[in-house]
């Protein structure tokens, strides 16, 4: 991503409407439909600048990777934990060490090759283990927001099954998220589109706006396990390794 990016999140990601009503989804659907066993032994691949870990710590024992360097020393000082240096597909730190859930929320689509990424994380994945995957959705929506945070692809539930099951994984449940703001997004999106505007997505809006739109979007959190929105801005992919036979 762009240091701006970076910088912004470092900065945002504890209030910002987006960052905190997908902790809500998140945490939602980590109660709801993952069995976690006392003492999970837990990994974010790709934790940024740490938004996620304290609602992670407070899950079990927690291990963390991230490439940029200014984004592990900020989730270093936001969390106290050691993060550790490590680059998806290929240089993933611990190499001997299985968890019971490893959390990959929105780093995918930064990832050329996400096959071997998922491939690669899932040797890290303990008997029972979950993968917890959350990426951007619909690759129609594909705006400047998408190459200002380098992304390379945007997924459908569908694309996501798909390079899953290449990497030897199987889907055991899938949805789309943040569609009660759908509307606005591609109105906005559009807008910005005809009058080539390059205001960021991830900007701080004012904020009585900000409280608006995470009570939106966090009201999505009483939805998880319980009613499946036919679209949204992000899909979530709860994944484990394939039986054999």
């Amino acid at each position: 991503m762009e240091r701006g990016t970076y910088d912004r999140m470092g900065r945002n990601e504890d209030v910002h409407w987006w960052f905190a009503g997908r902790r809500d989804v998140i945490r939602a659907t980590i109660d709801r439909l993952i069995s976690l066993p006392k003492n999970a032994r837990i990994l974010e691949a790709g934790c940024g600048t740490g938004g996620n870990l304290e609602m992670l710590m407070g899950l079990g024992e927690l291990d963390a990777f991230e490439y940029d360097a200014e984004a592990r020393a900020i989730a270093a000082e936001k969390s106290c934990l050691e993060i550790a240096y490590g680059a998806l597909p290929n240089d993933i730190p611990n190499q001997a060490k299985k968890y019971d859930l490893i959390a990959l929320f929105d780093v995918l689509e930064h990832i050329e090759d996400d096959r071997a990424t998922l491939e690669g994380l899932s040797g890290h994945l303990a008997g029972d283990a979950r993968l917890f995957v959350t990426v951007p959705a619909l690759p129609w929506m594909w705006s400047s927001h998408d190459e200002m945070h380098h992304h390379f692809r945007r997924y459908t539930k569908k694309s996501l099954k798909e390079v899953s099951e290449k990497a030897g994984l199987e889907v055991e449940y899938s949805f789309y998220f943040n569609s009660l703001l759908f509307p606005i997004a591609v109105g906005l999106r559009r807008f910005k589109a005809l009058f080539h505007k390059e205001t960021a997505d991830d900007a701080m809006p004012s904020d009585w706006v900000n409280k608006i739109l995470y009570r939106v979007f966090s009201t999505e959190r009483h939805f998880v396990g319980r009613f499946h929105a036919p679209i949204g801005l992000s899909v979530c992919a709860i994944l484990k390794q394939k039986q054999a036979g």
